[in-house]
C-alpha cells in the first residue's frame, strides 16, 4: 500500500524512462522526451506521428542518451528498440534516403501519394500530397530531407544537435541551424535562432512566458494567419521555428 495515499497502486506502479541526473541536467532534453518523462509513457508509445521526422529523431535522441547512461529504461519492448533495431537512423534506396527498420506496406508506397520522399514527409507533417502544398510548405519538406543527412555540428567549439529545438535561454525555445554558409575550414556554419515569447527578453520586461496552445485548432488557426505560416520563410529565421511549433499537434 501507498504510504503517501494509501492506494495500491503508486508504489508499484514502474518508471518507463529516469534521467540521471548525476551524468545530465534535464535541460538537454527535447521537448519529446521531457513529455516521455513527465508522464511516464513508454518510448515505444512515441509521442510524435509515426513516420514524422520528429518520430525517428526522438528515438535517435533516447538511444543516443540510452548508450551513455543518461536515460535509463525499464519497459522491454523500448530496451529492444533501442538496442535491436536501427529505427531513428536513415540510408539510401534506390537514390533515395530512407528510414531504416520501419515497417511501410508496400502498396502504401506504390501509390500516387507515397511514390517519393517528399510525398511521405508531406503526408506525416501536412496530411496532404507534395504537389498540394504551398510554396512555403514545400520548401518546409526540403528542409526536412536536407535534415535527414545533418544531424550536428560545432558552434562556438561545442557539438550542437541540429534542428532539434529545446528549451532556450534568451527566448523561450532555441534551436541550431545550418546557416547556409561556410566557416575558414570549410565546414558549416551554425546560427542560433532564439524564438518564442519567454526567457530572460519577457522576464527583464515582466512578462511570463507564453503557453502554446496549438491542441486549440482556433489558436493555431489565428496564430499561423497572423504570422502568414503558409510562408514562413527560411528556417535560419525565429517566424519559420515559431510557425513549426504551432504546426504540430
Amino acid at each position: 500500500m501507498c504510504k503517501k495515499c494509501g492506494c495500491n497502486t503508486c508504489e508499484t506502479k514502474s518508471t518507463a524512462l529516469v534521467l540521471n541526473e548525476s551524468k545530465a541536467p534535464a535541460s538537454i532534453l527535447s521537448e519529446g522526451l521531457k513529455h516521455h518523462i513527465d508522464t511516464n509513457k513508454p518510448l515505444t508509445n512515441n509521442f510524435y506521428s509515426a513516420g514524422s521526422r520528429d518520430y525517428f529523431d526522438l528515438i535517435a535522441e533516447a538511444r543516443s542518451l540510452y548508450s551513455r547512461g543518461i536515460l535509463e529504461f525499464t519497459n522491454k519492448r523500448d530496451i529492444e528498440l533501442l538496442t535491436e533495431t536501427d529505427q531513428g537512423y536513415f540510408g539510401m534506396y534506390e537514390g533515395k534516403k530512407v528510414p531504416l527498420d520501419f515497417p511501410i506496406e508496400i502498396k502504401e508506397y506504390s501509390d500516387e501519394n507515397y511514390d517519393s520522399l517528399e510525398d511521405s514527409i508531406a503526408q506525416s507533417e501536412f496530411g496532404m500530397d507534395y504537389d498540394q502544398l504551398g510554396s512555403g510548405e514545400k520548401e518546409w519538406v526540403r528542409d526536412e530531407m536536407d535534415n535527414m543527412s545533418m544531424k550536428e555540428a560545432k558552434f562556438k567549439g561545442k557539438t550542437v544537435d541540429l534542428n532539434k529545438p529545446t528549451r532556450g535561454d534568451s527566448k523561450k525555445f532555441k534551436v541550431y541551424v545550418n546557416s547556409g554558409k561556410k566557416n575558414a575550414d570549410g565546414s558549416i556554419k551554425v546560427k542560433k535562432v532564439n524564438f518564442g515569447h519567454g526567457g530572460t527578453t519577457a522576464k527583464k520586461a515582466g512578462q511570463k512566458t507564453m503557453s502554446i496552445r496549438k491542441s486549440n485548432p482556433k489558436a493555431r488557426s489565428a496564430f499561423r494567419a497572423r504570422h502568414n505560416c503558409s510562408n514562413p520563410g527560411p528556417k535560419t529565421m525565429a517566424r519559420y521555428w515559431s510557425c513549426k511549433k504551432w504546426w504540430y499537434v
